[in-house]
C-alpha cells in the first residue's frame, strides 16, 4: 500500500485504483490506550492516550513545543458532504486534529431503499453507502492509519428495510462501527414494527461476528420532541430496550454504545437538568459506552452558539463517564458541511477533554442534594414507562398506542406521540416464517441453520460450502459504476484540472466549489441587513450569494451577518511569487556578531498603549528574548510617545528602535510606525538607526509600507528580530546583499 507523504495530498486516483482487488487489513472496534501520568513538555495528564506521530495541534501549542496530547476519550467527526471522494480528503484532515472515529452519515432516503446500491451516485444530506464507497474510504482510512500512528475507527449505517444486506456488507468491507436501533426504523422511519425487529436480529448477529461496535438511534426522541427535555424517562427507555436486544442477540456489553444526547441547551440551565439525566442513564445502564454528543435541536445556526453547547456536554461527560465523544457541528443547524467545522468541532472537543483531565481527582458530584434527588426521579419515571409498555402488551402495542415521543412528561400524556400501526408501515407484509428444512450455510446467521441434514456442521455451517463470503472473499461479487452519468469518475474529471495543475480554488466542501464565507456586520436591523448583506456579496463578485447566520446585535443598531458566496475564478499558483519561509542566523553566528559589534537599542510600547508582555518576551533573557546574544537593551516601558522613543535613540546613541505596538483601532499602530519614521528623518538620524515595530495586528508588509525597516507580527519572537537586526547591520557594513 502507498505510504503517504505529509506535505502532498492524497491521491484519490490511485485509492480508487484495483478496489475490486482490495482486502480490508482488519475488522472489529479499537478504543484508544490510555497511558497514565503521560508527560508531555512541561505537563502531566492523567487522562490522556497514547500520542500521535503526525497531527495539527492546537494553536497555542507552538508555546510549549507543539506537544499534542490527546485525551482517552474517542474522538468522533461526522462528515456528511454527498461525495465519497472528498470525504476522504476531510478523514484525513480529522485524523490529524485527533478523531479516530470517522462517521459517514447516509444518504437522505436510504432507509427505504430495500437492497445494496453499487456505484458512487452523489448523495444529498450524506453519502449513499455503497461497497464501491466504502472499499475506497477503508482503503484511505488504512493509509491515513499509518500517517498519523493510530488505529482509526469507520463507522455507517445499519438501518432501513435493507439493514441485513448492509451489515453484511459492512463485515466484509471492515466498517467498525455502526448505527443499528431498531426503534429508529420504526418511530422515525415508518418502518414496520416486526420487519424492523426481525432484520434487527440478523443485523446485529453479523455486527457480533465482525466485532462492530454499535451505536443507538435514540437520541431522536429529543430531535423529534416537541419540548426534549421532557423526554429523559423515554430516552432511558428506548436505550435500554435495544441494548438489551441486542445482547440476547449476541453483540458483547463492551460494543453496545448509547447516544447519549442530553435532553437541553442554551437558554435552559442545561447543566442543571442534564448532569442528573447523565447520572441516571449511567446507572441503569452502567455496563454499556457511552457516546456523547450535544443537543442539535436547538442550534439555529451560529458556531459560537453550537461551540459552548458543545462544551457544556464535555465538561457532564468529564463528570460522568464518555467513551466516544462526537463533534456534530453547525452542519445540523443549516446544513453547511465545511471542512472547517468539522476541524474546528474536532480541536474543541480535544481541547476541553483535555483542559479538564485529572478534574475528577479534584471534583466530586454530590451524593445527596437536588442531583441525585432529580437523578432517582428520572430512573422512577423509567422503570414505570417500561413497566407499563409490559402492561399494555409489550413494545408493538406502546408504539400503536402512540407512547414515543408524546409531549408531555411522563406519566402525564397529550395523546400527540409517535404512533405506527403493527399491521402498517413500509416492508409489512415481507415477514416469512422459516419452512421446517430451511438451510442457511453461512456464518453469522440469526437463527437455525439446518445444515445438518445435508453433513454440515452447525458450528461452522459455512464450511458446506467452502465458506461463504465472510470466509472466502473471492465469492463476494464487486461491481463498479452503474451510472455513466452519476458516478466518481465523472465528477473528477470536472476538478481534473484542480488535482493535476498550480490552480487553486477556495472551497468549503468539495474540491473547487468556489465557495467563501464573508463575515459582515450591517448597521441596520436584521431583515434590512439581510437584503444589504446579499447587495455586497454581489458587488464583490460572488455568485450564488446567501445569508447563512444572521445574530442580532441590537435590533436598530446592527446586525452580525454570515454570507456565503462562490468565485468563478481560479488562482494560478505558478504565477505567484511565494515568499520562502524564514531562515534566521544560528545563535552562535548572532552571539559573534554582536560580540564584535557591539548593539545598543532603545525600545518601548509606544503611543497611549500599556501592553507590555508582548515585547517583554521579546527582549527579556527569560523568555528567550534578545537580551541572551549580548544585545544592550534599554527599555522604555509602556505609554511611550514617538518623540521620547526617537530622542532616547540619539542621547544613548542606540543603533536600533523596537517599537511595540498593540492597539490597532483606526490604524494607530501603523500611523505610529510612519511617524517614528518621519522623526527620525527631521532629527537627521534616520540613515544611522535601525527601526522595528511589532504587534499581534501588525501585518509586516504593511508595517514596512510606513517608511520603517522591519514589521513583526503574531507569534514572532526574539529569534527573528535579533537575525533581522544582525543581518541588517550586515547590509548596512556591506557584508551581506
Amino acid at each position: 500500500m502507498t505510504q503517504l507523504l505529509h506535505n502532498e495530498k492524497l491521491d484519490i486516483e490511485n485509492i480508487l485504483k484495483d478496489l475490486d482487488k482490495y482486502e480490508p487489513r482488519r475488522r472489529g472496534w479499537h478504543w484508544r490506550e490510555h497511558v497514565e501520568n503521560l508527560q508531555m513538555g512541561p505537563f502531566t495528564y492523567k487522562d490522556a492516550s497514547k500520542p500521535l506521530t503526525n497531527s495539527v495541534p492546537l494553536p497555542p501549542a507552538k508555546y510549549f513545543g507543539n506537544i499534542d496530547p490527546q485525551p482517552k476519550e474517542t474522538i468522533t467527526t461526522e462528515i456528511a458532504s454527498g461525495r465519497f471522494e472528498d470525504d476522504i480528503r476531510r478523514m484525513r484532515m480529522g485524523a490529524w486534529h485527533g478523531s479516530d472515529h470517522l462517521m459517514v452519515i447516509r444518504t437522505a432516503g436510504q432507509s427505504h431503499m430495500d437492497g445494496l446500491i453499487e456505484g458512487t451516485p452523489q448523495g444529498i444530506g450524506g453519502v449513499p453507502i455503497t461497497r464501491k464507497q466504502v472499499r475506497a474510504q477503508r482503503k484511505a482510512i488504512d493509509m491515513i492509519e499509518d500517517e498519523v500512528g493510530r488505529p482509526i475507527n469507520y463507522h455507517s449505517y445499519v438501518s432501513g428495510v435493507a439493514g441485513p444486506d448492509v451489515a453484511v456488507m459492512f463485515a466484509e468491507e471492515g466498517i467498525n462501527g455502526a448505527h443499528q436501533d431498531p426503534q429508529y426504523n420504526v418511530l422515525y422511519r415508518n418502518i414496520n414494527c416486526v420487519r424492523s425487529f426481525v432484520d434487527a436480529c440478523e443485523s446485529k448477529r453479523i455486527m457480533a461476528w465482525a466485532n462492530i461496535a454499535q451505536i443507538d438511534g435514540a437520541h431522536n426522541a429529543n430531535a423529534t420532541a416537541r419540548e426534549a427535555w421532557k423526554v429523559m424517562p423515554e430516552l432511558i427507555v428506548q436505550h435500554a430496550i435495544n441494548s438489551r436486544f441486542s445482547e440476547r442477540v449476541g453483540i458483547k456489553p463492551e460494543n453496545i454504545c448509547l447516544s447519549t444526547v442530553p435532553p437541553t441547551a442554551t437558554p435552559a440551565p442545561c447543566v442543571y437538568l442534564d448532569l442528573p439525566y447523565a447520572v441516571a442513564l449511567r446507572d441503569i445502564c452502567d455496563k454499556y459506552k457511552m457516546r456523547a454528543q450535544q443537543n442539535t435541536k436547538y442550534i439555529d445556526s451560529s458556531a459560537r452558539e453550537a461551540t459552548v453547547t458543545h462544551v457544556l456536554n464535555m465538561i457532564i461527560s468529564k463528570l460522568t463517564r464518555a467513551d466516544i465523544q462526537s463533534t456534530i457541528t453547525p452542519d445540523e443547524g443549516r446544513n453547511v458541511p465545511w471542512h472547517i467545522y468539522n476541524m474546528e468541532a474536532c480541536d474543541t472537543a480535544k481541547q476541553t477533554l483535555i483542559g479538564l483531565d485529572g478534574i475528577l481527582e479534584m471534583v466530586e458530584l454530590k451524593k445527596d442534594g437536588p442531583l441525585r434527588e432529580k437523578a432517582r426521579e428520572i430512573k422512577e419515571k423509567a422503570c414505570l414507562f417500561m413497566e407499563e409498555i409490559i402492561e399494555v402488551g409489550g413494545y408493538f402495542e406502546a408504539v400503536q398506542a402512540g407512547f414515543f415521543v408524546d409531549s408531555a412528561e411522563y406519566p402525564a400524556r397529550n395523546g400527540d406521540g409517535i404512533a405506527r400501526k403493527i399491521e402498517g408501515g413500509i416492508g409489512y407484509g415481507y415477514i416469512y416464517e422459516r419452512d421446517e428444512d430451511y438451510m442457511a450455510p453461512v456464518t453469522a446467521h440469526f437463527g437455525y441453520n439446518n445444515v445438518e441434514q445435508y453433513g454440515g456442521n452447525p458450528e461452522n455451517p459455512s464450511e458446506l460450502i467452502g465458506g461463504c463470503t465472510f470466509e472466502d472473499r473471492s465469492k463476494i461479487v464487486f461491481i463498479d459504476e452503474l451510472d455513466e452519468n452519476d458516478n466518481v469518475h465523472k465528477r473528477m474529471a470536472e476538478t481534473a484540472k484542480y488535482r493535476n495543475s498550480d490552480l487553486i480554488k477556495p472551497e468549503m466542501e468539495w474540491l473547487a466549489d468556489g465557495i467563501v464565507m464573508v463575515t459582515l456586520m450591517i448597521p441596520a436591523n436584521k431583515r434590512t441587513s439581510e437584503v444589504v448583506a446579499v447587495e455586497i456579496g454581489k458587488g464583490l463578485g460572488l455568485q450564488d450569494v446567501e445569508v447563512i447566520n444572521r445574530e442580532v446585535m441590537q435590533e436598530a443598531e446592527g446586525t452580525r451577518i454570515e454570507m456565503k458566496g462562490r468565485v468563478d475564478f481560479d488562482v494560478d499558483v505558478s504565477k505567484l511569487v511565494i515568499p520562502p519561509e524564514p531562515e534566521y542566523l544560528s545563535d552562535d553566528e548572532i552571539r559573534e556578531d554582536i560580540k564584535n559589534h557591539p548593539l545598543k537599542i532603545v525600545c518601548g510600547t509606544v503611543g497611549e498603549d500599556e501592553h507590555s508582555v508582548g515585547l517583554r518576551e521579546i527582549i527579556d533573557i527569560k523568555h528567550g528574548g534578545i537580551e541572551r546574544f549580548g544585545i544592550e537593551v534599554e527599555y522604555l516601558g509602556t505609554s511611550v510617545p514617538v518623540e521620547k522613543l526617537v530622542d532616547a535613540a540619539i542621547e544613548l546613541n542606540a543603533e536600533a528602535i523596537l517599537a511595540s505596538t498593540i492597539i490597532s483601532h483606526d490604524n494607530i499602530h501603523y500611523k505610529n510606525m510612519k511617524r517614528i519614521h518621519e522623526l527620525a528623518v527631521e532629527k537627521g538620524i534616520r540613515d544611522k538607526v535601525i527601526i522595528a515595530a511589532g504587534g499581534t495586528q501588525v501585518i509586516p508588509e504593511e508595517g514596512v509600507k510606513t517608511g520603517i525597516d522591519a514589521a513583526f507580527g503574531r507569534s514572532s519572537k526574539g529569534i527573528d528580530v535579533a537575525s533581522f537586526l544582525v543581518e541588517e547591520r550586515q547590509r548596512r557594513r556591506g557584508e551581506r546583499e
